[in-house]
């Protein structure tokens, strides 16, 4: 039976930068069948490398995040390394990079030049605060941006400082946007006739963009949106709740005929034939009341008996899982996103799959994130970089 072709079949992708936002946006795309080439500083590589728990003195992250590319060790700060990113941007699609503004143009590697060598070229900037702007030049990470882009201040409880999720959202966030630039900068060249362009990707706006309605709510009518801990809020009920065995029920009985169900389950009908909670504007109001009577619910049963008791009903609700709990999850594993790959040495270990799932053309995982370098021979010879020419390159530490 003869195979489906990769979504990205054909595209070929310069990936410069390190660490999250850069890279996982490479990661995506490589997912789906781009050539992606990640170009690494000599020595010591990506930083992720290194980066939380390691196997064989290798990230696990590294492993998961660098999956199908290809590693080139080359040291960009030269002008050998230089010379040859641009004869590789010569036959590329797309470039993504992450550093910040204005590095690239002290390396001769700016948009003037790239655009110059090949004018079909995607070039994908990713930068705390965006290629423009006073803030610009600043060093972006994600735990600022996160708070640029008013994340950081609504997440939490009232009486307590503001906190973080536990991964690089900001990161994440500015790579799916890149992602989907990329993707949308391919159409416009390939489908209308369009020539290359600059997708330009900040931080802080990337967090700033899925803030829903926080902005007109300041500005027509003065509301600051504050942290409300684990509710949602003016939306009710929604929240989470303390079952008797001391676990957690996540339940979102929020919407109107949601709400009928799930009170009955729980043997209020009164609450649930309520004229004044009927819709979300009367629940809102008298959300602490509905958490009591949920809590109080919830305090006298096992999650399990809850979970029963909603699911039936038809009401959203859930387990908050572990790491451990995912691993032994049937739903996970029937849709594939727990993946076994073999590390290097043999063992088998489980990865996330990938998302999302394509019916014709879906993603798949070639091989975990390369040794460093592993590509480099590889890569330059296909530029007609000469043996004798590798080597001496690799005498000087510039590959």
């Amino acid at each position: 039976m003869q195979m489906n072709k990769d979504a990205l079949a054909g595209v070929k992708v310069l990936e410069l930068g390190s660490l999250i936002a850069g890279p996982y946006a490479g990661s995506l795309l490589a997912q789906f069948g781009a050539d992606v080439v990640k170009i690494e500083p000599p020595g010591q590589g990506d930083p992720l490398r290194n980066w939380r728990h390691l196997h064989d003195g290798t990230s696990l992250w590294w492993y998961a995040q660098s999956r199908n590319k290809k590693s080139l060790s080359l040291d960009l700060k030269s002008e050998e390394g230089q010379s040859i990113v641009r004869r590789l941007v010569a036959e590329a699609d797309v470039l993504i990079e992450n550093f910040r503004p204005g590095t690239l143009e002290k390396w001769n590697l700016g948009w003037e030049v790239l655009s110059g060598i090949n004018p079909g070229l995607i070039m994908a900037r990713i930068s705390g605060y965006g290629q423009t702007g006073p803030a610009s030049c600043r060093p972006g990470f994600a735990a600022i941006a996160e708070c640029m882009g008013g994340l950081r201040y609504v997440t939490g409880y009232p009486d307590r400082a503001p906190v973080r999720v536990g991964i690089s959202l900001g990161d994440t966030l500015a790579s799916l946007y890149a992602t989907i630039g990329i993707l949308m900068a391919l159409r416009n060249r390939e489908q209308l006739g369009g020539t290359g362009q600059i997708v330009d990707v900040a931080l802080y706006e990337a967090v700033f963009a899925v803030m829903e309605s926080l902005i007109p709510e300041c500005d027509l009518l003065g509301h600051v949106r504050e942290r409300t801990g684990s509710s949602l809020p003016g939306i009710a009920p929604s929240n989470t709740y303390l079952c008797i065995d001391g676990s957690y029920v996540v339940i979102a009985g929020n919407g109107d005929a949601i709400f009928k169900r799930m009170m009955n389950a729980m043997g209020r009908p009164d609450l649930a034939q309520s004229p004044e909670l009927r819709d979300n504007a009367g629940r809102a109001g008298q959300a602490k009341m509905l958490d009591e009577v949920i809590s109080a619910w919830t305090g006298e049963r096992p999650l399990d008996e809850v979970l029963r008791a909603l699911e039936g009903a038809q009401v959203p609700c859930g387990r908050i899982y572990t790491a451990k709990d995912i691993l032994q999850d049937e739903h996970y594993r029937a849709r594939e996103m727990i993946l076994e790959s073999a590390l290097p040495g043999g063992q088998k270990v489980a990865f996330p799959g990938i998302v999302p799932k394509l019916s014709a053309t879906p993603g798949r995982i070639n091989w975990l994130g390369p040794a460093l370098g592993a590509h480099t021979k590889e890569i330059l010879d296909g530029i007609d970089v000469s043996s004798g020419r590798l080597e001496e390159l690799r005498a000087r530490g510039l590959v």
